[in-house]
């Protein structure tokens, strides 16, 4: 292992496809922010934010170009990767500044399902044995993406690339949508309104409430459970009154699966369990409406694919190959 992670690949003295993509979201957020300046609430220190991105990743460059290995470029997948949960909770900034269209989204839930899914599923299902692998699958989303990724590091390392450029290039396609469609999703906006009104059917507008207000409704289940915790920590840290519509967890994980799939039927079943019970875990737990997971489910999809064919288009010949 310790050869192959040392193992010498060509330098080369560009940027890697995840790293372009990156910079160009970079880019386009940093011109709506430019837009929106008056209206936002730090833009000076989000400006600084995306500079210190840019330096980071050429300072990862630098040392790649020191020490062109593996171990090397894996590091600057990752960091572009664990940027993610930096890019995330930034599309609230955004969005908020706009008129909140979750009273849109609960209505149509209600005229097609007659009820609230979320709502009614954790009421059927309120007991431990539940609620514990609902939210350990919720839990799972991250780790079954490092699994993933690992896994093509260590066995299909030609692919490498292409899977970071096409993971992260998803979810930023997500996250544009999430600027310009602000939907805050049950947990956010259920308290916001009240659950007389969400009981009465009644989903009024809220206009850009969440400017000021970022309330998140603790999640149902069984709140002494050791995964049940692990998720409500998480989302105290790191979860915004955003990117409801549609589930990123549900199609960031479909892609993941399938991903898996491709390249290891064994992985792809090992790990359908704990996607299944993601997919489920976001109206359990009612990050999500019903139809958000739904189009997130199919929207999936169409995103993988576009993610590979602008892979394709715009990086024929990967940035760094193995030497022979």
């Amino acid at each position: 292992m310790e050869l192959k992670l040392f193992e010498r690949v060509e330098s080369g003295k560009g940027l890697f496809a995840v790293e372009s993509i990156s910079l160009i979201y970079n880019a386009l957020t940093t011109i709506l922010i430019l837009l929106l300046y008056p209206r936002m609430d730090h833009p000076g220190m989000m400006l600084l934010e995306r500079l210190g991105i840019v330096a980071l990743t050429f300072v990862l460059i630098y040392l790649y170009q020191a020490f062109p290995c593996r171990l090397t470029a894996f590091i600057r997948m990752v960091v572009q990767m664990s940027l993610l949960a930096y890019w995330y909770p930034d599309t609230f900034e955004f969005n908020r500044l706009f008129p909140n269209l979750d009273y849109v989204f609960a209505s149509v839930e209600q005229a097609i399902f007659h009820c609230q899914p979320s709502v009614e599923f954790s009421k059927l299902c309120p007991s431990m044995w539940f609620s514990e692998p609902f939210n350990m699958g919720y839990f799972f989303y991250y780790p079954m993406m490092l699994i993933v990724v690992v896994y093509y590091f260590l066995t299909r390392f030609e692919w490498f690339e292409k899977i970071c450029f096409v993971l992260v290039t998803s979810f930023f396609i997500y996250y544009l949508f999430y600027i310009l469609v602000p939907v805050a999703g049950p947990q956010f906006y259920f308290p916001a309104i009240g659950m007389d009104k969400v009981n009465a059917c009644d989903f009024p507008a809220i206009g850009d409430y969440f400017n000021d207000n970022t309330f998140l409704l603790p999640g149902p289940g069984y709140e002494h459970g050791f995964f049940y915790n692990l998720v409500e920590a998480s989302q105290e840290v790191g979860e915004r009154p955003t990117a409801a519509f549609p589930s990123s967890h549900v199609g960031i994980s479909t892609i993941v699966m399938i991903m898996a799939w491709r390249v290891n039927r064994k992985l792809a079943y090992i790990l359908f369990p704990f996607y299944v019970l993601l997919c489920c875990a976001t109206v359990y737990i009612q990050a999500h409406y019903l139809i958000d997971s739904l189009v997130g489910l199919i929207t999936a999809f169409f995103v993988y694919q576009l993610a590979t064919l602008m892979y394709k288009r715009w990086f024929i010949s990967p940035v760094f190959k193995r030497m022979y």
